[in-house]
């Protein structure tokens, strides 16, 4: 088998610690796989001593497969992820066994439990739960002390409390979560160096996969576990760290160095996937990111076609545009299998997902796509419909008869139908309350005959339900627009239908159909991918449509900080170069009434900043040709002879607002 250069100088290193960047389609899997054999081949080590790390069962499934392809089958070399490594550790050093793991579900289960117990009323809980689960890992990943740690899903008192009954509850139990093996295995090698030693000398070569995904507590594990010969063999690209909220961190890739001072340094400089205008692109992009090792990259394959942007005027368009774009390649003979739509978030596709089904495109999702339907917030937006129209039944006026606060207690009400006036005898003489259930009342009235989409509209801003959401939002430490989009979404769902009759037998056969759909794919997996960018990782297509791609949702609102503008333009980055040779990237003019501005990256992508040189001619949507006569930091002084003025142009408002390209205009 022939290598590039690059690809045989990582495979032949030997000893000592080595830093290899991958980048998207370089081969890392093969340089892994083929270091491992030349170590055992040419370099006579005991495949019994090589341990390979990964990140998921699937990676050191592949891996290890590939592997023993490689050598027939024979050698005894450890592939493992972290948590699988780490608990044999442990196993050894405590006897625990697979039945002191905390299972999944188990978890889940515990948290119900103490949710009860300090009675908290949670709306949304399956994401609550998934939140608390996400910061108790970070927790104790991090090492943080619990006292000094800010929550993120609610206040810092409740985080405690339930994070403290947790803790509890496994120590009674004699349980372990998969983060106390990661803590547990650091505070044995810290406290044991004697069985650290015997670790050290089973495991003297240490290869990582995907290190750009590490956190804190393993690498620190890992350089324990490697010592003292620190034959450390790290594999990754820090341009494809998309992990922080996990504890990932790409400082540990770009401090290695600092870390191992003699470490060598290999950059997988050709990428075999995609064609040269997708990886030029790409790079464009990740190239104003700050916290990253500068690269180039070559490729293998001939020129292809250039990106496709489109604006699209709303999301229906977007919609129609993407369709037509499957339909167009499936006739030139691509499969579905091949093709990819990705997006920012879980909740984008759900209406695409209504059209697909329409038209008969199969798909199939790599995340849990949410249905709309089945959300809290429809769910509370149903109840006050249905007892506009239908009996006031006691279950859908307890769900929302505080939504927003009107005070009701549930002691009011002592029949399965709900009846007002019985409802101002409890509350006689309290003229406030009873402005509140004559308020009620007329609201439900004026719903029964309104069309779907009115109606919606009238809950929120007439009954004040985006009242009760800013409140709840405050409580959960969540993004009230959050709440908002998706009240805007069931909104938009609305808009076709006349009456309540045909919008509620559409989200039936909408529901139905995405369970069969669900069920058919898990038998026929060929249809189009539906995924986040996150998902995406690791995965290639020969077409990529990248949907939604504006400012607020690419990079999304929440990232304000630098290093979370960063991780958004490399999340980007990620999507981009999922693609061999088709990638379309589509932006909205407006959603939900509000205009949207296009996505930064589109701007940096047509102002490539390694083009702003003294003398290059560029365009300005406003003030036409011109040419740089001088460029600073973060501003660039430009001649534009049509309207005969020279201006100071700030390089970063030029880009987000796509002002500015190099070359002359067209024509």
């Amino acid at each position: 088998m022939s290598f590039n250069k690059s690809q045989a100088q990582a495979i032949r290193h030997k000893e000592g610690p080595m830093l290899v960047l991958a980048g998207p389609g370089s081969g890392k899997t093969l340089v892994i796989t083929q270091r491992t054999k030349y170590l055992i081949e040419e370099y006579g080590v005991d495949p019994s001593g090589i341990l390979v790390i990964t990140f998921t069962r699937a990676a050191a499934r592949e891996m290890q497969e590939r592997f023993q392809k490689l050598m027939a089958g024979t050698a005894r070399v450890t592939f493992g992820t972290f948590h699988a490594v780490f608990f044999s550790i442990l196993k050894h050093a405590y006897g625990y066994t697979a039945a002191d793991i905390l299972r999944e579900e188990q978890k889940y289960a515990y948290l119900r439990e103490i949710l009860e117990h300090i009675e908290l009323e949670i709306d949304d809980e399956a994401d609550f739960l998934a939140g608390i689960l996400s910061e108790i890992s970070s927790v104790k990943n991090e090492r943080i002390a619990l006292e000094s740690y800010h929550a993120r899903n609610c206040p810092d008192q409740v985080f405690q409390k339930i994070y403290q009954t947790y803790e509890q509850k496994l120590q009674k139990a004699r349980q372990l979560d998969f983060d106390d093996m990661m803590v547990y295995c650091l505070e044995l090698f810290e406290s044991r160096p004697d069985i650290l030693k015997a670790w050290q000398n089973k495991y003297r070569y240490i290869l990582i996969d995907e290190c750009q995904d590490i956190n804190q507590i393993q690498y620190d594990i890992v350089r324990l576990l490697a010592a003292p010969e620190d034959n450390l063999f790290i594999v990754g690209d820090d341009d494809q760290s998309i992990y922080r909220f996990r504890g990932a961190k790409p400082e540990i890739m770009l401090n290695f160095r600092e870390d191992y001072p003699k470490a060598q340094r290999v950059l997988l400089d050709t990428n075999y996937r995609s064609t040269p205008d997708i990886v030029e692109g790409a790079l464009r992009i990740i190239a104003n990111n700050k916290a990253r090792f500068p690269k180039q990259i070559n490729t293998v394959r001939k020129k292809g076609r250039d990106i496709k942007f489109a604006e699209c005027a709303n999301p229906q368009e977007e919609y129609r545009e993407v369709i037509r774009q499957l339909k167009y390649y499936r006739e030139q003979g691509i499969e579905w299998n091949q093709m990819a739509i990705l997006f920012r978030t879980n909740t984008q596709p759900g209406r695409l997902m209504e059209r697909l089904l329409e038209y008969n495109i199969p798909f199939r999702a790599k995340d849990r796509i949410p249905n709309l339907y089945d959300h809290w917030i429809t769910r509370d937006i149903l109840a006050y419909i249905r007892l506009a129209v239908k009996e006031l039944s006691r279950q859908d006026f307890f769900q929302i008869m505080n939504r927003p606060k009107r005070y009701f207690s549930r002691e009011a009400f002592d029949k399965p139908v709900v009846e007002f006036q019985s409802l101002r005898n409890f509350y006689e003489g309290k003229n406030w309350m009873q402005e509140r259930i004559d308020k009620m009342e007329y609201d439900l009235k004026l719903l029964k005959n309104m069309p779907p989409y009115s109606a919606v509209n009238y809950i929120r801003h007439g009954i004040g339900y985006e009242e009760y959401l800013k409140e709840y939002a405050d409580f959960r430490r969540l993004s009230a627009e959050d709440l908002y989009d998706t009240l805007n979404q069931l909104q938009e769902s609305a808009r076709p239908y006349q009456n309540y009759e045909e919008w509620f037998r559409h989200m039936e056969e909408y529901t139905r159909e995405l369970r069969e759909q669900a069920a058919a794919r898990i038998q026929v997996p060929d249809g189009v991918t539906l995924s986040t960018m996150h998902a995406s990782k690791g995965l290639e297509y020969q077409l990529v449509i990248l949907i939604d791609v504006n400012e607020g949702i690419t990079p999304y609102r929440k990232a304000v900080l630098e290093a979370d503008l960063e991780e958004e333009r490399r999340m980007f980055y990620v999507a981009m170069t999922r693609a061999k040779t088709y990638l379309h990237i589509y932006s909205l003019q407006e959603q939900y009434g509000k205009k949207l501005s296009p996505s930064r990256f589109i701007g940096e992508y047509y102002l490539d900043r390694a083009g702003l040189v003294k003398g290059a001619p560029v365009n300005h949507k406003k003030y036409g040709d011109g040419v740089i006569r001088e460029v600073q930091e973060n501003k660039v002084k430009i001649y534009f002879p049509g309207p005969g003025k020279e201006l100071l142009l700030d390089i970063h408002y030029c880009m987000s607002n796509q002002l500015l390209r190099l070359g002359v205009s067209k024509g």
